[in-house]
């Protein structure tokens, strides 16, 4: 198998190594998630010299835990967080721009009821300012509709206590591949990026300033340390524990809430279209479908246990149950019915007195004596205003000299995949050519080109060209063994989890293909990197952690 000279292919991995060892950055950010993934390219694209480390696989936190919306934050309305709503609303139709095979229009339907947390007026007021807040074009403005309508848009809901509904736009995406995609644009614009080296200490001046950043490399198990002018801490959750490590935690600190989902087979819950609907605790969330599967969430709850392993309780899943009894009257689901799960944890600021569900989901920046700058808090769809703000700040702390060889933020005209898409129009075309290609190699059904089209863009010809390498039991073993070497080779992957989890999404969309494919993409491992024994067992050993948490529910959050 040929190696592709990209430098975010995993074979480059040793040549960042030695340039993180060898260089002082201008900038050095801890957290690979999509806020750091957005201040890389941000950074790098204005021309400055950047580098970012992550502890773990990129996106393996918040950043692949979130309801996979680019939502204009509808329920912020009712807080009175209309800034959060513009933002939010000229944002998402920002990303759409940038990516919008990844960042896709989802109409949404939030039916009335007798007793819902919002009547017909309200309704049709609140969605009319959303819509004027976000910038929404007249041709997608919110419609608001009577009983019949709403029931021939969604024939699940409850007759019974249907009285209405409104219907307005939304966009979905997937989290973590936005990440991927953002940072491999970082990549490219000269941003040194590696994944699975993690901060341990840090160094300082004599003047109690940071000198740099002692960390391990979790892949090679060496130490290194690394060189910068400014750093940066954009580890959501994690936030505090480097504040810690930093000694600079003050009274500011995060409020850590936790948001579970839960997955089922389409035909188990065969809605027309996405909902947002009200729950009995005064709550909304949102059931949408997603390609072969149907998926329904969030809990908002407190969380204080630990953040490296985050489950869903038997209480979650009974509370998402009971609301899609509630909703859907006639679909009898249970605990069997569910495919898989996730469950993340948002950053909030801690507010006083405040509920999770009460809770601003605004960033905030904190700088430190020490010289580190921490964003904290926000959400997926500012991600780019979230990375404008920490580079004024450190914009503020450079000589106008330096200052003056910097270009402006360019991220709102930069595609996040070469080839682009000018079209929604592009997409459909690029979608048929996909699947009669995929159709000529013996693979008929239209999801897999939808699901390539959908994960890779025009980057999908790349897979679907390299099926012929590769000696198969069946043409779909050819398709996932090529989108294997594309993501060693171009995303860099590199344990069966990145595979599975973040660069695919099989663990929560098609969890019955990782049994199915497991073996061969294992055994293609081994060849690509030699892997012994050890290697084996521990990647096998994290592989079944995952699928364990993705199917169980436990007693408690402390396991």
């Amino acid at each position: 198998m040929s190696k592709a000279p990209t430098n975010f292919s995993i074979y480059k991995r040793e040549d960042t190594l030695e340039k993180l060892k060898t260089s002082t950055f201008d900038l050095a950010i801890i957290g690979g998630g999509v806020t750091g993934a957005g201040i890389a390219l941000d950074a790098a694209s204005r021309g400055l010299h950047v580098c970012l480390i992550e502890k773990g696989d990129f996106a393996s936190g918040t950043s692949n835990k979130s309801t996979k919306l680019i939502h204009g934050g509808l329920r912020y309305l009712k807080q009175f967080e209309v800034g959060l709503v513009r933002e939010s609303g000229s944002e998402r139709a920002i990303v759409h721009r940038l990516a919008p095979h990844l960042v896709i229009p989802e109409k949404m339907l939030l039916p009335l009821t007798k007793k819902g947390t919002y009547g017909p007026l309200m309704t049709s007021i609140g969605l009319k300012v959303y819509d004027f807040l976000a910038d929404v074009p007249e041709a997608d403005g919110r419609i608001m509709l009577n009983k019949q309508e709403t029931l021939e848009k969604e024939p699940l809901l409850n007759p019974n206590a249907t009285t209405g509904g409104g219907f307005y736009a939304e966009y979905r995406t997937d989290d973590a591949r936005l990440t991927i995609e953002i940072l491999k644009t970082a990549a490219a614009f000269g941003a040194t990026i590696i994944n699975y080296c993690e901060l341990t200490t840090f160094n300082y001046h004599t003047n109690s300033k940071i000198n740099g950043l002692n960390c391990e490399d979790h892949l090679g198990e060496k130490s290194l340390k690394i060189k910068a002018k400014h750093y940066i801490s954009a580890t959501g959750p994690w936030a505090d524990v480097i504040r810690r490590t930093d000694h600079s935690i003050n009274h500011k600190h995060l409020h850590l809430t936790k948001g579970v989902h839960i997955v089922f087979p389409h035909h188990k819950l065969p809605i027309k279209q996405a909902l947002y609907f009200d729950v009995k605790d005064g709550r909304m969330i949102f059931a949408i479908p997603r390609g072969r599967a149907t998926y329904v969430g969030t809990t908002d709850t407190n969380y204080t246990g630990h953040k490296n392993r985050v489950v869903s309780t038997k209480k979650d899943l009974h509370y998402l149950l009971e609301a899609i009894h509630e909703t859907f009257p006639d679909i009898h689901l249970t605990e069997n019915d569910v495919e898989s799960s996730w469950a993340g944890l948002r950053p909030l600021i801690h507010e006083k007195d405040k509920g999770p569900s009460e809770l601003s989901r605004k960033d905030e920046i904190f700088e430190s004596p020490t010289g580190l700058i921490t964003i904290a808090g926000g959400k997926l769809t500012g991600y780019r205003k979230m990375a404008q703000r920490v580079l004024d700040v450190v914009l503020n702390r450079m000589s106008s000299e330096k200052k003056c060889k910097l270009k402006n933020s360019l991220t709102e005209k930069i595609p996040l995949v070469n080839p682009p898409f000018d079209t929604i129009n592009d997409i459909t075309k690029f979608q048929k050519e996909l699947a009669l290609k995929l159709n000529k190699l013996g693979i008929p059904n239209d999801y897999h080109a939808w699901y390539l089209c959908t994960n890779y863009g025009r980057k999908a010809l790349d897979i679907v060209n390299k099926i012929k390498d590769f000696e198969n039991q069946s043409p779909l073993e050819g398709l996932i063994r090529a989108e294997l070497w594309f993501s060693i080779n171009y995303e860099m992957t590199s344990g069966l989890t990145d595979f599975f989890v973040r660069r695919t999404g099989r663990l929560f969309f098609d969890i019955a293909s990782i049994s199915q494919y497991r073996e061969v993409i294992l055994a293609d491992f081994i060849r690509y990197f030699n892997w012994k024994t050890p290697r084996i067992a521990k990647e096998n050993k994290i592989l079944d952690r995952a699928l364990q948490d993705a199917i169980t529910f436990y007693d408690n959050e402390v396991l």
